[in-house]
């Protein structure tokens, strides 16, 4: 990767991940990532902002190299995960002089996860800055997003916020600020919906400050710079809002064709309905789409079958994914079959804690659907369309 100006004294010194496909064994990365660092050159000090993720620490060094760094006196950790610290302890190595200034929680991840002495640490709170001499950086501490420990960093002279993994988007992208907004939309989107919505209440709160800054550049750990702050504001005040979409997300899994029959019918009678629907099928899905549709779908409905006494694997998964990303969901429900028995509908119920949504009657029937289920699927149609209706948090 090439070293790249912003502005005569912040450099871009990260690397792009182009080929990463997966992300904690987790998250599926189809457009790749990036891991930004920054370099800030003052008149007396220079800073780092983060690292790189340890796989790509050699093309890192390279990259100091090439923008002719030679002292590091301090370096800034927003977050202790590996992707932003991973390369931390051979910078710590290259540059001896150079002290590390994080949050206090921050200290003890790095020391547990990385080894870095606390002697080679400086902790800092909101409100402490540090000046390099003709610029500075202002620390301020935003736990919850999304770990524990996480910070943000911002230089009033530049006027450019360093957000951490806040309004990030994974992508690889040879270009160093947004040029495709609606490209960048849907994967900021994805990347809200799989590791910022579970600490949405936390980041309604900073996102009240944050727009009460003077930011002319969001600099944020992956993806795009953006140079439009205000266009990822407008983003995460809906994404984070109680409001939701006229939409019915359908999870759904089948064996032997009865719950697929169901989704189908289920489906059609929510379109005659006007209401949007997403069937979603999950055998060989994208559980980062999934989250995405998660993001302002109204009502949920999970459709399975039942394997021996409860739902189906795949929905298992699924289940328990939506329920730690806590989605704002108004209403949820259970559609499926089932060929002797099963507790189904009570596990599933059992594992959406998280989903504070009103649950509506289930539809779970023995075999293939025949024209008392259908009856039933329309009930449940006609009952989704009017909690739609009704309810105000719904357009």
């Amino acid at each position: 990767m090439v070293v790249r100006k912003i502005t005569d004294k912040i450099l871009s010194v990260g690397t792009i991940d182009w080929d990463r496909r997966i992300f904690d064994n987790l998250i599926p990365l189809p457009e790749g990532t990036s891991y930004n660092s920054f370099l800030i050159r003052g008149k007396e000090k220079t800073a780092l902002i983060d690292t790189v993720d340890p796989v790509h620490e050699e093309e890192f060094i390279t990259n100091l190299v090439k923008a002719g760094c030679d002292r590091i006196d301090a370096i800034i950790i927003n977050h202790a995960e590996q992707d932003h610290s991973g390369s931390l302890p051979v910078i710590l190595e290259l540059f001896p002089g150079a002290k590390v200034y994080c949050t206090e929680k921050c200290k003890d991840l790095l020391s547990s996860l990385l080894d870095v002495p606390p002697s080679r640490i400086e902790i800092v709170k909101t409100g402490d800055s540090l000046n390099l001499g003709g610029i500075s950086l202002q620390f301020i501490e935003y736990p919850w997003v999304h770990w524990p420990e996480t910070m943000v960093t911002y230089c009033p002279e530049e006027k450019i916020l360093f957000s951490c993994d806040l309004f990030g988007s994974h992508l690889a992208t040879s270009s160093l600020y947004m040029d495709d907004p609606c490209r960048t939309e849907i994967l900021a989107k994805r990347y809200y919906a799989e590791i910022m919505m579970p600490f949405r209440n936390s980041i309604k709160q900073y996102l009240a400050k944050i727009q009460e800054m003077d930011i002319a550049i969001i600099a944020p750990s992956h993806g795009p710079l953006l140079n439009n702050p205000q266009w990822i504001l407008e983003k995460y005040v809906d994404w984070t809002s109680d409001s939701v979409r006229n939409t019915v997300l359908i999870p759904y899994v089948s064996m032997h064709g009865s719950t697929e029959r169901m989704v189908r019918m289920f489906t059609d009678f929510l379109m005659e309905r006007r209401i949007g629907v997403r069937p979603f099928n999950l055998t060989g899905g994208d559980s980062g789409l999934l989250a995405l549709e998660l993001v302002d779908a109204a009502t949920v409905v999970f459709a399975t079958p039942t394997v021996l006494f409860g739902p189906h694997p795949e929905m298992v998964t699924a289940a328990y994914l939506a329920n730690l990303v806590k989605p704002k969901t108004r209403f949820a429900s259970i559609i499926g079959s089932f060929g002797w028995g099963g507790k189904t509908v009570e596990t599933l119920k059992s594992m959406i804690p998280h989903i504070k949504a009103e649950l509506l009657s289930p539809v779970y029937i023995q075999g293939a659907p025949d024209e008392k289920s259908r009856a039933d699927l329309l009930a449940l149609a006609e009952a989704i369309a009017e909690k739609h209706t009704s309810d105000p948090l719904i357009s």
